[in-house]
């Protein structure tokens, strides 16, 4: 087996229950000790509330893991060991040497993947930067060639949205709006961007990740769903502010994958913190969203 599952997962994936992939980079790289375990804690619980069994997935000492104990969720969040951020291209280093590993956004797919699990909850992908690098997030080639539902709120804002979009259709990845027709845009809920297909409910969901798969396509799906408008920041306020940590990483020479965590600190510094509650909020109604949408798609499943 590529992957460990625990005897929860391991039941609800072979009587085919709904279950909820869940990334472990949020807890060891994104918020400190302990918001961060209190954060997993909380994520679980949602998407219990909602019916489903939560699958948070990690890299746990060289194991691909799906469905972590409370002591290993506490390992990733303590500080106590060191554990390495992992995508795709890491993967292969890590098991050779016995690491633990938070698992992004794409490394997250492919885990869930491999366990069976159809439907997975982050807060916003990767995606193209600004600029002329030609920095492309490994979430979007994941996307393209891995079929895992990923329901988010759009690519962080601090990508250029536009171009991600445009990398998506070429390479046939499905973005679907969730109650809206427009790309979301993480911290606010439009970005002037139009969606070809929108779904409404769980139920229609499921109906458009079946068609999706039953026709034997092999890509993920991107479900996006706006921020609750009470959490949303003020677009103009929050785009200034992204310009402006743009114009530091530039000044910096910030590049590759340091770029996005400095971007995103620098946000929350700017924003009084403002960004790192609506983050939060945003990913708690993601977990609960996809909740909804794996009970869904299970029961269709069974029928």
């Amino acid at each position: 087996m590529r992957i460990q599952l625990s005897p929860e997962v391991q039941d609800a994936i072979a009587t085919q229950q709904p279950v909820v992939a869940l990334e472990s980079t949020v807890i060891s790289h994104g918020l400190p000790y302990p918001q961060n375990i209190e954060l997993a804690q909380e994520m679980e619980l949602l998407v219990r509330d909602e019916g489903a069994i939560p699958a948070t997935i990690a890299m746990i000492d060289g194991v691909p893991t799906a469905g972590l104990t409370e002591s290993n969720l506490m390992r990733l969040a303590d500080g106590k060991t060191p554990v390495r951020k992992l995508s795709r291209r890491d993967l292969g280093g890590a098991v050779a040497n016995k690491e633990m590993g938070a698992t992004t956004v794409a490394s997250t797919m492919l885990f869930a993947h491999w366990a069976g699990i159809r439907i997975f909850a982050t807060g916003g992908i990767g995606g193209v930067h600004h600029g002329d690098s030609g920095d492309v997030s490994a979430d979007l080639v994941e996307l393209s060639q891995t079929p895992v539902a990923v329901v988010c709120a759009g690519a962080k804002s601090i990508l250029d949205l536009p171009r991600t979009l445009e990398w998506l259709e070429t390479f046939g990845v499905p973005v679907v709006g969730y109650g809206t027709s427009e790309f979301p845009a993480f911290y606010t809920r439009s970005s002037g961007l139009d969606l070809v297909d929108r779904v409404d409910s769980p139920a229609d969901a499921a109906s458009l990740l079946s068609a999706h798969w039953g026709l034997g396509l092999p890509s993920g799906v991107l479900l996006t769903v706006p921020v609750p408008e009470a959490e949303s920041l003020a677009a103009a306020k929050i785009d200034t502010q992204i310009m402006q940590a743009l114009d530091e990483a530039d000044a910096q020479r910030i590049r590759g994958r340091d770029t996005t965590p400095f971007l995103l600190s620098r946000l929350v510094e700017l924003t009084d913190g403002d960004s790192l509650k609506t983050n939060l909020e945003l990913l708690k109604n993601n977990g609960r969203t996809a909740a909804k949408i794996a009970v869904a798609f299970a029961t269709r499943a069974q029928s």
